[in-house]
């Protein structure tokens, strides 16, 4: 009995280690974890199957049929970058695969890579010409090329193929659309319906095209019939929505998505449609409504709950979305979109430096994520990091090409630091994105302007009023181009045009007083500011301006009072307290000054101007050396600050500090700020200093010209050419100092110069 006993279990051991030698084998986990990651994709788990998918890779990096698969999931969550690699690296393994082929030349098609989709579909058809999918994405491919006659023709080709393809019908019609060969398109794709008459996709087109038309009729019967093919299907009933708003008619639209959601009461894409409606066209209040009834109801609805969040920040109830949020990331701590969430979050909360936190560890999550490294952007700029910022917005726009939100980030960067390449770039790429946007035209309008080429810049700003007439953006940077025409009347037009839209639109009422203080009348301006702050109480930027006027017309008081009030209405902006600071040392409140900078420093601790103003305001106490440290910790904030680099550099040379040093600062200075008159002057200064007389005299000559009531100036003009031997010249400088500034210290040391080139 013994021995049979222990030849039973001897079996029994033996088929558990053949069962645990399948389970290590390499061959069979692959293909298990290919299984798993198929079955989370049906359940559209996309994240869950892509870690499935990349499982099998590692097991074998040369799985084909794994790359391929995690492509696939990589595009359901809008990983474009991702997706490009894997679908490389299945075509690689598997050239002759025309299904990874031609996933990529579509992706590629997306991407706008016209002749690099052309490509792709041509190497499958020499392979295999009766391709329909690869002669449809050559079709597209060319269209793209604005090859309309090869477009259509091959086209045409891939129906003749398959004439049974409702797709194809589809696809040729919405080619003679582009080609604005409407009546052709309507017949394609009314043979759509008639190849598949129970298609819904095929009904919705033929009753979108329709509503295009605005033959709303014809339009709303389609509809109607696509929902009585699928009733519980809720893209008809959407469509048919969007016809009644196309129409004006709110009330039934909403009824329309009301009745989707009875129709398929636990269909999430169903359910969400109200929301989702009320948020497209700008309720964001009702949209909140809508889904806080839908995560009552469905409270395993991740992706609703997803929605509710961020509806919750952008209406501006914070505190209500960070605790949603807080509770998905205790569930589940690297959730990638609240990660997210919780930066976007603290940004709102001017919370950056945290913000920068939250979105780095969102990114060790999945370091692709372009939505992540553009918020991240935002943080960085919000620290005053914003070489930092710039990086990441351009790495959100190369990992998703269409994402525009990274180019008007960069847009705007360019603005402040007068980049005309790099604004003419992001203005292109918004262009290419969004053609029917008007940011594009109105940033390329900019740059135009900059670059002297108003003809241009008014052709762009007259299509971006024709894309968007209500659009005040466009009206603005009108204004603006009349402004620097000194056509006042017609400036003032545009920006109250612009005010008419937006009445809060700061730009467009900085451009009207910058009209009105051009034609001498400050007055005008402040009473106008003052007018619009009736309407607009709230606004801070307003209240900027008002102060900078008042400041203007030396009411150093009333300036105070307005930079205070700014403070109050936006207590996150660093700008208020940066004038209300410069305000104070003007009026002689130094200390005043100092404190306010110190304030900002601290809510701000990254931002370099504060501290470059704070060792201006330290060096008027006469307290250099504390100047000193201030210019050194906003290039620490800011290692590529050029208003940091030249006043530490002219600190140095003022104080007989490390000429080499300062030398350095100065060149990095130049090269930051070519344009700018003081930084030629510290850098001909720090020539002067080194004994390079030569190479100190065209700067210094350039910088004098250009500040013809400087006196430093003048003064450093007149030592350099005293070393060069030019004694008439020294002296007409020295005479401009000693007239420009009567009560400089340097007045005395100038005197004797005068007195010792009078005695040569």
């Amino acid at each position: 009995m013994a021995s049979t006993h222990w030849h039973r279990l001897g079996w029994a051991l033996g088929g558990v280690v053949i069962l645990v030698a399948c389970t290590r084998d390499p061959n069979v986990l692959k293909h298990r974890y290919i299984e798993n990651g198929d079955r989370y994709f049906a359940q559209e788990k996309y994240r869950e199957a892509a870690i499935e998918y990349q499982n099998a890779i590692r097991l074998d990096s040369k799985y084909e049929e794994a790359h391929y698969a995690l492509a696939q999931c990589d595009l359901k969550l809008g990983i474009w970058a991702g997706a490009y690699q894997e679908l490389t690296r299945a075509t690689e393994e598997r050239p002759d695969d025309a299904k990874a082929q031609l996933a990529l030349g579509n992706l590629l098609l997306a991407s706008r890579e016209f002749k690099h989709a052309q490509d792709i579909a041509q190497l499958v058809l020499q392979k295999d010409p009766k391709n329909v999918d690869a002669r449809v994405l050559l079709a597209n491919a060319y269209a793209g090329l604005n090859n309309v006659e090869g477009s259509l023709e091959e086209m045409q080709g891939a129906i003749q193929l398959a004439p049974d393809r409702a797709g194809s019908y589809l696809n040729m019609a919405m080619l003679e659309l582009n080609a604005k060969q409407a009546p052709q398109a309507e017949e394609n794709f009314k043979k759509a319906v008639e190849a598949d008459p129970k298609s819904v996709t095929a009904v919705l087109a033929l009753g979108n095209f329709y509503r295009q038309q605005h033959r709303f009729p014809e339009a709303e019967q389609q509809f109607q019939k696509a929902i009585s093919i699928e009733p519980k299907n809720p893209a008809p009933r959407g469509a048919l929505a969007m016809l009644y708003l196309a129409e004006q008619d709110k009330s039934k639209a909403e009824a329309t998505l009301a009745d989707a959601k009875k129709a398929a009461p636990q269909d999430p894409k169903a359910y969400r449609l109200l929301g989702d409606f009320y948020f497209g066209i700008g309720e964001l209040d009702k949209a909140a409504t809508e889904y806080a009834s839908i995560v009552h109801d469905h409270p395993d609805d991740h992706p609703a709950r997803m929605n509710y969040i961020q509806l919750l920040i952008v209406t501006n109830h914070a505190d209500d979305a960070a605790k949603l949020n807080d509770a998905v990331l205790k569930d589940n701590p690297k959730d990638l979109q609240a990660l997210i969430f919780r930066g976007e979050i603290l940004e709102r909360e001017a919370k950056f430096a945290d913000a920068v936190t939250a979105l780095q560890s969102a990114l060790k999550t999945e370091p692709d994520n372009p939505t992540a490294h553009y918020f991240l952007g935002v943080a960085f700029n919000g620290t005053g990091d914003v070489d930092r910022a710039e990086a990441e917005w351009h790495e959100a726009a190369r990992l998703r090409p269409s994402m525009i939100e990274p180019e008007r980030a960069l847009a705007n960067t360019a603005l402040r630091k007068n980049d005309l390449n790099l604004l003419s770039a992001s203005a292109e790429a918004l262009l290419k994105s969004e053609p029917g946007s008007p940011e594009g035209y109105i940033f390329r309008a900019v740059a135009e302007m900059a670059q002297k080429n108003e003809a241009g810049a008014e052709a762009d700003l007259q299509q971006a009023i024709k894309v968007a007439p209500q659009n005040p953006s466009a009206y603005t940077r009108m204004g603006e181009l009349r402004l620097s025409q000194k056509k006042y009347p017609e400036a003032e037009k545009f920006f109250e045009q612009a005010l008419d839209r937006a009445p809060e639109a700061a730009a467009a009422m900085r451009g009207l007083v910058a009209a009105a203080f051009d034609e001498k009348q400050p007055a005008k301006a402040i009473a106008r500011l003052r007018a619009q702050i009736a309407k607009a109480p709230q606004n801070s930027d307003f209240q900027l301006l008002l102060g900078q006027a008042l400041e203007q017309t030396k009411d150093l008081a009333g300036a105070e009072a307005a930079f205070e009030k700014a403070i109050e209405l936006n207590k996150n902006g660093a700008e208020a307290y940066l004038l209300l600071a410069t305000a104070q040392a003007q009026s002689g409140s130094l200390d005043k000054a100092i404190a306010t900078l110190q304030r900002v420093i601290q809510q701000v601790p990254r931002d370099p101007r504060a501290y470059v103003e704070l060792g201006t305001t330290q060096e008027a106490q006469g307290n250099w050396q504390a100047a000193q440290q201030s210019y050194q910790k906003a290039l620490q904030a800011q290692p590529n600050y050029g208003p940091a680099s030249n006043d530490l550099a002219y600190l140095m040379l003022e104080h007989n500090l490390n000429v080499d040093q300062a030398l350095t600062l100065a060149l990095t200075a130049r090269r930051l700020m070519p344009t700018l008159p003081n930084s030629a002057d510290t850098l001909g200064w720090a020539y002067y200093k080194k004994g390079t007389y030569q190479l100190a005299l065209p700067l210094l000559e350039d910088a004098a010209k250009a500040l013809p009531e400087d006196a430093a100036v003048h003064y450093h003009l007149g030592m350099a050419y005293d070393k060069t031997g030019d004694a008439r010249r020294a002296k007409s400088e020295f005479e401009i100092a000693l007239k420009a500034d009567p009560n400089a210290s340097r007045n005395d040391d100038i005197r004797q110069l005068l007195a010792e080139l009078n005695v040569r």
